[in-house]
C-alpha cells in the first residue's frame, strides 16, 4: 500500500502519546505552565484536547467513527490513558482496510478540500504539537523524560554523544499493564557528563 507509512506511524504516535501522559502524576493533572494564566492549557485539558479533537477530525473529516464517547467516564490518568489507547486501537484497524484510492480522495478540512493523506499528515503534527507541549510542562514540574524520538538529558544527553533512546515501555500493553499497578517504567541513567547542547565547544 502506498499509504502503509502514515499507518505506521499513527500506530506509533499512539505509544508516543499515553508514553507521556504516563510521565504525569495524578496530581499533576491541574497543572499549567502558568498557575494563574488559565490561557495555558491543564494537563487535564490537553488530554481531553487530545481524546475530542482526534475524534471530530477521524468522523468528520475522515469518515471513521468507532461509535463510542471519546472520553472515559472516569477523567483520571488511567483512564485516559486506558480510554485513549482503546479508541485509537480501533481507528487503526479502519485505517489498515482502506485503499489506497480512499486516501486520495478529496474530502472537506474545515473550510477547504484536501486529501485523507494530506489530513491524516496534519492530524500527526497537530498530535506531537501538543505532545511537546506536554513534555515542556513535565520539565516545568521537575519531572524525568524517557524518550519519545530520541535521547532525552535523562537518558544521557545527546544523540552524538551516544546516549541511548529508552523508552518507558515498549509497547501499549505493557504501558497499560504496569501503570495499573503502579508503574514499572524503564530506569533512566540520568545526564552524561557532557552538556546537553549542539553549540560546539570553545577552544
Amino acid at each position: 500500500m502506498k499509504y502503509e507509512f502514515l499507518i505506521a506511524t499513527y500506530e506509533t504516535e499512539r505509544l508516543k502519546v499515553v508514553s507521556v501522559w504516563s510521565e504525569f502524576e495524578d496530581q499533576d493533572l491541574p497543572a499549567r505552565p502558568h498557575p494563574t494564566d488559565p490561557r495555558g492549557r491543564s494537563v487535564h485539558e490537553h488530554m481531553v484536547h487530545q481524546c475530542v479533537s482526534e475524534d471530530l477530525w477521524f468522523r468528520n473529516m475522515l469518515g471513521i467513527d468507532v461509535g463510542a464517547p471519546p472520553l472515559p467516564e472516569q477523567e483520571t490518568r488511567l483512564e485516559f490513558i486506558k480510554s485513549y489507547a482503546d479508541l485509537s486501537g480501533k481507528r487503526l484497524a479502519s485505517l489498515r482496510e482502506k485503499p489506497d484510492a480512499w486516501w486520495e480522495e478529496m474530502v472537506n478540512f474545515f473550510d477547504a478540500r484536501r486529501s485523507r493523506a494530506w489530513i491524516m499528515t496534519r492530524r500527526l503534527t497537530h498530535t506531537a504539537h501538543h505532545r511537546g507541549q506536554q513534555m515542556a510542562i513535565l520539565r516545568m514540574l521537575g519531572r524525568d523524560l524517557h524518550s519519545n524520538y530520541g535521547p532525552t538529558a535523562d537518558t544521557g544527553g545527546l544523540m552524538q554523544n551516544h546516549a541511548p533512546t529508552i523508552y518507558a515501555y515498549s509497547n501499549l500493553e505493557s504501558l497499560i499493564r504496569a501503570e495499573s499497578s503502579g508503574g514499572a517504567k524503564a530506569p533512566l541513567p540520568g545526564p552524561g557528563e557532557k552538556p546537553s547542547t549542539e553549540r560546539p565547544a570553545r577552544g
